[in-house]
């Protein structure tokens, strides 16, 4: 079985750009940099057989290259904040993209989606950070931007679970049209 979703991949820059965010909140547990990537589509647990399928659906899949904005952090979990991250600015092109991943996925097979599509990087999984502390990073970063990034492609990923955190691994890779 693999555990697999499909992403877009950050350079060194932009993972570097993002690592600097992450200090100085207590409860706190910060994602390895070489972990930040944007998500598609959380696949799960899957079979070598299903695997194949996703990888044959995706790679006729056709998109063409676009830009995305990084900027601005924000939370998930409202009363009980469990999730802290860096924003992705709308872009129609990205939703385009996520919609022709998930028709792909689904007509394989494969049950749709059932959150909405939110697009973000995560940064840290939060265990009761203090309030005022998480309040004080939203405000100290709110106006966060990192340089635009040309989106040229996308990966399958499978992600392993060791003592130390989720290790991500590039099963395949698709190129965007340009």
């Amino acid at each position: 079985m693999l555990r697999l979703f499909v992403g877009i991949g950050f350079p060194p820059e932009l993972k570097l750009r993002l690592s600097l965010l992450c200090s100085g909140l207590p409860g706190a547990k910060w994602v390895d940099p070489g972990n930040f990537h944007l998500t598609l589509r959380f696949i799960g647990e899957i079979g070598e057989d299903v695997a194949a399928d996703v990888d044959d659906a995706l790679s006729r899949l056709r998109a063409r290259r676009f830009t995305l904005q990084i900027a601005g952090t924000g939370v998930f979990g409202g009363e009980k904040p469990r999730s802290l991250w860096a924003g992705v600015e709308r872009s129609p092109e990205l939703a385009g993209l996520r919609d022709k991943v998930e028709q792909a996925l689904i007509r394989i097979g494969l049950s749709p989606e059932p959150r909405k599509f939110s697009p973000h990087v995560t940064l840290a999984r939060l265990r009761d950070p203090p309030l005022d502390k998480l309040h004080e990073f939203l405000v100290a970063h709110a106006q966060f931007r990192a340089d635009p990034l040309r989106v040229e492609g996308f990966s399958l990923i499978a992600s392993f679970q060791t003592k130390s955190g989720s290790v991500y691994e590039d099963q395949a890779d698709y190129p965007l049209l340009h």
